[in-house]
């Protein structure tokens, strides 16, 4: 088996310089089955591509002077090192003889026959060997595709070098200033409506787009089938596919991240600090990228701590939500723009993009996302040497979308295929304007003999609003020109004069179209070569596979349905040997006699429970949830009256609480889940978490399972948690109000953060500091501490035996239950001097806190 190479290398763009300047011979992009990364992934994925026009004048080029680039030419650079290998170096002829074996040679000699005759009477006939047939599957008997006869070929695998430790090359950061919207708009060329590309060779050369050419002609007349086996048995990646994913386009995002730290999943500020801010969601975007292979991934990536958004065309090529084996798919909530989920999802379509915007900023509270992808693409049958120009406003609308949704400091990753014309090339100019770091990236995963690539931006800039305002109006002008009638378009953004004189703008664009054609040259001779011989296998293709997904974080297992588990088996199987008699503890009242309990205000914190009882809720994925009262046998029942989607092997406390909006004639009701506390989170076990510990997850938990658009599911709700000693908020939040039912007799309403009420039936104490420590504010630095009553030694960092966790804070919990005759608010008439009532409580409570 051939060595792997795994010592970093970096063949890309530093290094190959070889430019030429001829121009007036036919380009043509190499597209069509070689850009198709999977036989189910040809799909339109973002809207209407417009039809056919008239076919319109080439428009002249300029070019870069070439006194400007000769000093970066063909002197001293060797054909046969590093990018400028030609592919037929790659390509050996078997030469050997067919030889007859020693044992026929005397069978022959028996007969008569003497070396070097024929084989008749006289020695008359045919003197060489019959050779064996070269039939290859299923064409005519007798049938020759034009250069890919078959022949005794081999391949040079000694010579292809095999890189697992990929990296990237980042385009020379833009240092001038951003202009303003005024300054862009002058940048816009309108002019007639091109629909070639043979001219196009301001940022590419002749030569190596010829090489790719010649290689992709070939395969015109070849039986589909015959060229995927090829391409199959050739590629040394071919193997990884999707791994346990949706398909290879997950695999694709895992490669990329894995390069580059991590960078979509975990993002960095500029000094190293987490972009995700303590207590926050990660969230996502996934724009034209159905079935939705990238969203699959990161949710796996991110285990149940991030929330998606996704947009791309709806139908046939929509977010397959419920493939998503591998992530929960609970959190990731797709919109079609207007409309939402009824909306059609046309990124071209400026009223979707408005709507998508707005959405996605009323989701992550106005902030945006830390993170967009996008994987648009459609099929370009019988117009595959100008799919760049077909091309051109579904690149403009994917970057329009992704920085109109993303936070400053986000990061965004977009497939592309060529980027030969200016339009394209001021696209990466205005993208390496607005962020911190632009590259122009090929991962391992993306199949050599295509033209596939990715931009990858890090670090949205601030001052992104000119160009943002800038690409909208650029739209607005192509939903104008690309209709069919239009003879005219928008050809530049940025002018030629500035791409072409901003050296290391221009020289590292002009690399990296160079050295992805070469990788794409010798791709596609690889296919050529494997097609006419058969025989020929990618043997490295095992032990590539393996070390990727190590060096990637992967698992190596196999795709396989999650299941729907029995409720009372996945029950035990989650608490293992803990006795459930927890989940079975009954809470203490509170009341005057046993007020003294509460020691010390810092180590509590109350909630306001609402009317009913609490019960437990277990998640088998999806709608499969089941309800359980925590009384008696553990007996798990399908929850009924309530609609609600939880992600597999999660286990929450709740309560079902009806909350109304409104006044009068216009009061509205609604059922919501109030979610008290929780014990597993997709599969990940909080039970011995500190209190805040699980209150932070479970606050971005309940925001991520969050769904405007899904106006059938109830609501899970974050029930407010407060300080003891700030316990006056609970009362300022009380007030008596007329509701429907209550026959015109104000009724107690709790108002909550989101300005709904209900009737609350009392205050929870959750004890949250584990005895003999409490913890306590210093009077002279103001510091939090915490106080060992027994030992009377005192710290500043949490000791771990002071940790309440979720067992000690079911034992350890109080409910002051408000029935009627407790007067907590000075509008109730009735007050039973009995019962606790406010006027004592918080008597205890100022007691408490000026000791």
């Amino acid at each position: 088996m051939q060595d792997i190479k795994t010592s970093k290398t970096s063949k890309g763009l530093g290094r190959f310089r070889k430019m030429v300047a001829n121009t007036g011979r036919q380009l043509r992009q190499v597209v069509g089955w070689a850009d198709s990364e999977d036989e189910c992934d040809q799909r339109p994925s973002f809207g209407d591509g417009g039809g056919q026009v008239p076919q319109s004048k080439p428009q002249k080029s300029r070019k870069r002077p070439y006194s400007a680039i000769s000093a970066f030419g063909d002197a001293g650079m060797d054909e046969n090192k590093g990018d400028n290998l030609k592919p037929s170096a790659f390509v050996r002829d078997k030469t050997e003889s067919v030889e007859m074996s020693a044992m026929a040679r005397k069978m022959m000699a028996k007969m008569g026959h003497k070396e070097g005759e024929g084989l008749g009477k006289h020695g008359q006939g045919r003197k060489e060997i019959v050779e064996a047939s070269t039939q290859r599957g299923r064409r005519g008997l007798g049938m020759v595709v034009a250069g890919l006869e078959p022949r005794n070929v081999d391949w040079d695998f000694g010579m292809e070098e095999i890189v697992i430790d990929e990296i990237v090359d980042w385009l020379p950061q833009y240092r001038g200033d951003i202009p303003v919207l005024e300054e862009l708009l002058q940048w816009k060329v309108i002019g007639p409506k091109k629909r070639d590309i043979d001219d196009e060779t301001n940022f590419c050369s002749e030569e190596s787009l010829m090489m790719v050419l010649n290689g992709k002609n070939v395969f015109d007349q070849l039986e589909p089938e015959e060229m995927r086996r090829a391409r199959t048995r050739s590629n040394p990646y071919e193997t990884i596919r999707g791994a346990f994913f949706l398909n290879r386009a997950a695999m694709k995002m895992a490669n990329m991240d894995a390069v580059l730290d991590f960078m979509f999943t975990n993002p960095k500020q500029l000094n190293g600090e987490p972009l995700v801010e303590r207590g926050e969601l990660f969230y996502f975007a996934d724009i034209c990228a159905g079935p939705g292979g990238f969203s699959e991934y990161v949710l796996w990536r991110t285990k149940g701590e991030s929330k998606g958004f996704g947009l791309t065309l709806k139908g046939n090529n929509d977010f397959k939500v419920e493939d998503f084996f591998a992530g929960p798919p609970e959190m990731f909530e797709p919109h079609y723009g207007k409309g939402g989920l009824d909306g059609d999802g046309d990124i071209f379509n400026v009223e979707n993009q408005r709507e998508f915007k707005n959405f996605v900023l009323d989701s992550t509270d106005r902030k945006g996302v830390h993170f967009v992808m996008a994987d648009g693409g459609f099929s370009v049958e019988g117009q595959e040497n100008i799919q760049e120009i077909l091309s051109k406003q579904l690149y403009l609308c994917q970057f329009l979308v992704a920085i109109s949704v993303l936070r400053t400091g986000g990061n965004f990753v977009c497939k592309l295929f060529d980027l030969f014309t200016p339009f394209s090339a001021g696209l990466v100019y205005l993208m390496n304007m607005i962020f911190d770091q632009v590259a122009i990236f090929k991962p391992v995963t993306s199949r050599p003999a295509n033209s596939e690539r990715y931009i990858v931006c890090k670090g949205l800039k601030p001052n992104k609003q000119p160009v943002q305002e800038y690409m909208h109006l650029i739209n607005v002008d192509l939903n104008k020109y690309m209709s069919a009638v239009s003879t005219e378009d928008v050809t530049d953004i940025v002018p030629l004069e500035t791409l072409l004189d901003d050296k290391p703008f221009f020289d590292y664009l002009l690399e990296s179209n160079e050295h992805l054609a070469k990788i794409q040259a010798i791709g596609l001779k690889k296919i050529e070569v494997f097609t006419q011989n058969s025989q020929l296998h990618e043997t490295r293709q095992s032990e590539v596979r393996s070390q990727c997904l190590e060096k990637w974080k992967i698992p190596d297992r196999v795709r396989a349905a999650p299941g729907r588990p029995e409720p009372n088996t996945l029950f035990q199987s989650l608490i293992k040997n803990e006795s459930q008699g927890v989940f079975e503890a009954s809470v203490d009242s509170l009341g005057p006699d046993n007020l003294s309990k509460i020691k010390c205000l810092s180590s509590y914190r109350c909630l306001v429970r609402a009317e009913g009882p609490s019960f437990y809720l277990l998640g088998c994925g999806r709608s499969s949830v089941f309800k359980w009262d925590g009384k008696g046998k553990t007996k798990w029942q399908k929850l009924e009256g309530a609609r609600v989607e939880l992600p597999s092997k999660t286990l929450l406390e709740v309560q079902a609480v009806t909350e109304l909006r409104g006044e009068g004639k216009g009061q509205r009701r609604q059922t919501t889940l109030h979610v008290l506390d929780a014990f597993f989170l997709c599969g990940e076990d909080i039970r011995n978490m500190s209190f805040e510990e699980r209150q932070t997850k479970l606050s971005k938990f309940v925001k991520a399972l969050r769904k405007p658009t899904r106006s059938d599911l109830t609501q899970l709700v974050k029930p407010g948690i407060f300080p003891l000693e700030k316990v006056e908020q609970v009362f300022d939040n009380l007030s008596m109000r007329i509701v429907k039912g209550s026959l015109n007799k104000p009724r107690l309403c709790y108002k909550e953060a989101s300005g709904n009420y209900f009737h609350p039936a009392g205050l929870t104490l959750i004890k949250v500091v584990k005895e003999p420590w409490i913890v306590a504010h210093s009077k002279s630095t103001g510091h939090q501490y915490w106080y060992n009553i027994i030992t009377r030694k005192a710290v500043y960092e949490c000791p771990p035996d002071s940790i309440a966790t979720a067992k000690d804070c079911k034992s350890s919990m109080l409910t002051w239950v408000w029935t009627d005759g407790v007067k907590v608010h000075s509008d109730q008439e009735r007050e039973d001097p009995s019962l606790l009532n406010r006027d004592l409580f918080m008597s205890h409570i100022h007691k408490l806190s000026h000791s």
